[in-house]
């Protein structure tokens, strides 16, 4: 095991490393922005070095001097937490060129899985379940119009060297294709710097579903797993749960395998997410009928892991850890196993009600219900600010991740609905109250699952009518009610009801 280890990551996943390395004994170095100085990851950390700047690319984008960051403290290895330089390959190669290990997988998994066509590729070689589609160098705009044509409208196209909802398009019919090519190309270039795309079968009633891997430098693998993702805004995850509900247990082993031959592949090592689109071509209430098709692969820790960890009652990033080292995987597949449900919610500082823009400024009050932090429990919150802390304009939205066991999925919904109902925050806006919307919904609570949940539901959780004057002059009332209570608790000289002392 290392002694020691530099985290090149901010804000609730650095603290979330440093928290296991803590438990293990394994000295940690944080590095911080100008605009971190004082954020917690620092503080969870036994040691700090600045980066100076704010922005990401001023900053903890900047590896030259998180390389020269480790050097200096005599960290042995480098976790990237997720985001920023976790799946960036000339950072994994430029790690071990200074002799440092990346806590991650090799260079050539993360280029392989990097390109979406390039990846499919590799996959359809492997056996794995791909969506139709074209997924050619040829980008010649007639040859896509004519393999769109072919795949059968709904088409989805995508931004090849794409992430996060940017760089994609829905086609209904083939008179629109030119003209969303076009669209979905030159958003490409300029997020990505490359325009290639791929074609594929736009599925109907999809659900997100992905599985957690691992690979040791061995040569061994195993899948823990399942989790579904499918509840999502502009692509965008929201909430995530495990087990996936209403998973048959074949189907279960099915993508598992799957998952494991995808990061075979390409040599895996460490932990990883296959992420699969799952068609449910019978319907919501017909699991048995359901369909899957590989999506990508996440060369990192997800945002979501926690969910798997509550299932499996292990700690993802100390795998990460001992695979690092060297040590083999601590478990084989036959000794894993599932206990109840989890599910992920994740707090953003952003309003519903105006397309989810995010906001910044102060956490004037921050309070949450009593919860463990960074283990597996009932009730489980993982953030990485405090009261009177700041957020920032520079960084995600994220303020925290709830995250709730409980022995069945209905007793799980219950545990994150009071949860969330104890979440006080003051000084942004943010999403918590919409997250109870979400899990109020017949959808949700029924677990009718797909992408287009919140889109289905949107008269339930955005077509709400305001406070009416009337409720709104009553609560005014009151509060000022209060004030004069508080006011005469002190006696009847701190009234300000019109008493006076001599009956004048």
């Amino acid at each position: 095991m290392f002694k020691k280890i530099l985290i090149a990551n901010r804000g609730e996943i650095a603290c979330r490393v440093a928290a296991t390395a803590r438990r293990l004994g394994v000295r940690t170095v944080a590095v911080y922005s100008d605009a971190d100085a004082q954020a917690n990851h620092v503080r969870a950390c036994d040691e700090a070095v600045a980066l100076g700047g704010n922005a990401p690319k001023e900053s903890y984008l900047r590896w030259e001097r998180i390389l020269e960051a480790a050097r200096a403290t005599g960290a042995e290895a480098i976790h990237p937490g997720y985001g920023f330089l976790s799946e960036n390959e000339d950072f994994a190669r430029a790690c071990a060129e200074a002799g440092l290990v990346f806590i991650g997988p090799p260079p050539s998994a993360i280029q392989a899985m990097g390109l979406k066509a390039e990846s499919k590729r590799l996959m359809e070689k492997a056996g794995v379940p791909l969506v139709p589609g074209y997924h050619g160098a040829d980008q010649d705009p007639a040859l896509l119009q004519r393999e769109a044509d072919r795949i059968g409208y709904p088409v989805l196209i995508k931004a090849s060297a794409g992430g996060g909802g940017k760089g994609m398009r829905i086609v209904e019919k083939s008179e629109d294709f030119a003209a969303a090519l076009a669209s979905c190309q030159r958003e490409a270039i300029n997020s990505f710097g490359d325009d290639a795309v791929l074609i594929e079968k736009y599925v109907q009633r999809p659900r997100h579903i992905e599985i957690q891997v691992f690979g040791d430098t061995q040569g061994h693998y195993v899948h823990l797993f399942e989790r579904d993702c499918s509840v999502q805004r502009r692509h965008q995850k929201v909430l995530e749960e495990a087990p996936a509900p209403g998973m048959p247990p074949a189907l279960r082993q099915r993508m598992g395998q799957a998952a494991v031959d995808a990061a075979r592949a390409v040599d895996y090592v460490g932990a990883g997410t296959v992420e699969f689109i799952v068609e449910q071509t019978g319907g919501y209430d017909a699991p048995e009928a359901m369909t899957f098709y590989f999506m990508e692969m996440n060369t990192r820790l997800q945002v979501e892991h926690p969910v798997t960890e509550a299932i499996t009652g292990l700690d993802l990033v100390e795998w990460q850890l001992r695979v690092a080292s060297g040590e083999p995987l601590p478990l084989a597949q036959d000794d894993l196993r599932i206990h109840g449900h989890a599910i992920e919610a994740r707090i953003c500082a952003e309003n519903p009600d105006k397309g989810f823009l995010p906001a910044t400024g102060p956490l004037t009050v921050y309070r949450k219900p009593a919860a463990a932090a960074f283990e597996r429990a009932d009730v489980r919150i993982d953030d990485g600010v405090r009261e009177g802390g700041e957020i920032s304009p520079y960084y995600d939205s994220m303020i925290a991740k709830l995250i709730v066991h409980g022995d069945t999925r209905e007793q799980a919904l219950a545990r994150l609905d009071a949860a969330l109902a104890q979440v006080q925050i003051v000084g942004v806006a943010t999403n918590v109250q919409f997250l109870r919307g979400v899990l109020a919904t017949e959808s949700f609570s029924k677990a009718r699952l797909d992408t287009a949940l919140i889109e289905r539901e949107r008269a339930q959780l955005f077509d709400r009518d305001p406070l009416g004057l009337p409720l709104l002059a009553a609560g005014v009332v009151a509060r000022q009610l209060a004030d004069e209570a508080a006011q005469a608790a002190g006696g009847p000289f701190g009234r300000a009801d019109g008493w006076r002392g001599l009956g004048l």
